[in-house]
């Protein structure tokens, strides 16, 4: 939550340090769409709420107006969606000059109901479950990316071709590499603290150019509220440097994938910590079992809100640090979950499943049901894996398809009770498309190869 109010807005508006306030709502892909506001126009009236088309949560990556969908259509005429600013989200931008950002829940235009298949909707209602049995979850998502040395009018201009990275050799943890690309990640840190948002630091990653960054873990809604604007702000920044960024699970086959693994733990709203019992092995009370063990029996239903394109299928590979296998194991990084912070009040459940292309509000409020589920009917937890799960014989895999993750998804008995079945059939329906999209461009491209020569 950020420390900036209204009052601090309307404060800097009368002095003339804001001069522009975005007004953002997340769309299905994660990524901020709204409007940009003439700052008194703001504060005197817009503060309340604005407008917006209701096809922005019904359109692929392209934007495209994307048939079959129940929520909206040409049919009904694409009509309004309100959106209604948090001003708890209310933050300066200190890479955009005289601009404020703030974050809108998604109503219904007519009944001013919140609308039940936008992304803060979905994880806000799993929040409230936790709420209603006295807990709350604390989450940090780890976000990686990979930088180039040209920007993205270049990178397009090329096809996407020949791209140079910021660095030429595995730069994990290299401070001599991450020297060199100050410029950019300093920017970002220090932006993204001065937007309210608390950074730890960034690194080096596993490939080539590859970076990450790690900021302090919140509540589940703040942290995915702060997911959407990192990504936002790591691309206006490298954008307004001549550089390009890409959150692509999997830009390169040659490349690491990247990854956002995501830490979890559950707290009194007391701010008790329930998965910490000193008594239990590793430090992991009876809740956590229940928790985890809900995670790995519906790890497959999941799945597809940690991996939401065919592309995101590519980065499972054995050996590259994204795991294959939906498991748990103790401080052990070739499982999907992995045990952090034993024996202390830190400790969580990472689950490495995810890419840094999944949509941060439906990511986790997945893992969440998942894990409420295991509270609810009280789940045994099975014992870790142990050793190299990328050879672990007749465990279970994570869906290497997105096909068969979203099959998995739609006949999910524990989503359709948390999300309810008009939100899964609306997602089921933006993985059919994504799916039927890439099987059409398939063909096309078969055609044209082999017409003459089949």
């Amino acid at each position: 939550m950020s420390s900036y109010t209204i009052d601090d807005l309307r404060k800097d508006v009368a002095e003339g340090r804001i001069d522009t306030v975005l007004a953002c709502q997340v769309d299905m892909q994660g990524r901020l769409m709204g409007k940009r506001f003439q700052a008194e126009y703001f504060v005197e009236n817009a503060w309340k709420e604005t407008h917006s088309c209701n096809y922005l949560i019904a359109t692929d990556m392209e934007m495209e107006t994307v048939s079959g969908y129940k929520a909206t259509s040409w049919e009904k005429g694409y009509g309004d969606y309100t959106m209604k600013p948090d001003l708890a989200t209310l933050r300066r931008i200190p890479w955009l000059e005289g601009t404020a950002l703030v974050l809108c829940d998604v109503l219904d235009h007519h009944t001013h109901e919140e609308v039940a298949h936008s992304p803060r909707a979905i994880l806000k209602k799993q929040v409230k479950r936790l709420e209603d049995m006295g807990m709350k979850a604390y989450m940090a998502s780890e976000l990686e990316f990979f930088l180039f040395d040209q920007s993205y009018e270049a990178a397009q201009a090329s096809g996407y071709r020949n791209l140079k990275l910021a660095s030429a050799y595995n730069e994990d943890y290299h401070i001599f590499q991450t020297t060199k690309e100050e410029e950019v990640m300093r920017a970002i840190r220090t932006g993204l603290q001065g937007a309210g948002i608390p950074v730890e630091n960034s690194k080096g990653e596993a490939s080539a150019g590859q970076e990450e960054i790690n900021v302090r873990y919140a509540d589940a809604l703040a942290m995915a509220d702060r997911h959407a604007i990192i990504k936002n702000g790591c691309k206006e920044i490298a954008w307004s440097k001549g550089k390009a960024i890409t959150f692509l699970a999997k830009w390169n086959y040659n490349a690491a994938g990247s990854s956002s693994h995501i830490h979890q733990s559950l707290w009194s709203l007391e701010e008790k910590p329930l998965f910490f019992d000193h008594t239990g092995k590793y430090g992991m009370s009876p809740l956590m079992h229940n928790y985890v063990a809900g995670l790995l029996a519906h790890a497959s239903e999941i799945t597809y809100f940690l991996a939401p394109y065919i592309n995101s299928y590519k980065r499972f590979m054995a050996g590259t640090f994204a795991p294959t296998k939906a498991i748990w194991s103790k401080d052990n990084r070739t499982a999907g979950y992995r045990l952090c912070g034993e024996e202390t009040k830190g400790i969580r459940i990472e689950c490495r499943v995810g890419g840094s292309d999944l949509n941060p509000y439906l990511a986790f409020a997945a893992l969440l049901a998942a894990g409420i589920d295991g509270i609810e009917n009280k789940l045994e937890l099975e014992a870790p894996f142990v050793g190299d799960a990328y050879g672990g014989k007749g465990v279970r895999e994570i869906p290497r398809t997105l096909r068969a993750a979203a099959t998995e998804m739609t006949e999910s008995a524990i989503l359709r009770k948390a999300f309810g079945d008009d939100v899964i059939d609306h997602y089921t329906r933006a993985a059919e498309w994504e799916q039927e999209e890439y099987d059409r461009r398939i063909t096309d491209w078969e055609v044209a190869r082999g017409f003459e020569r089949a």
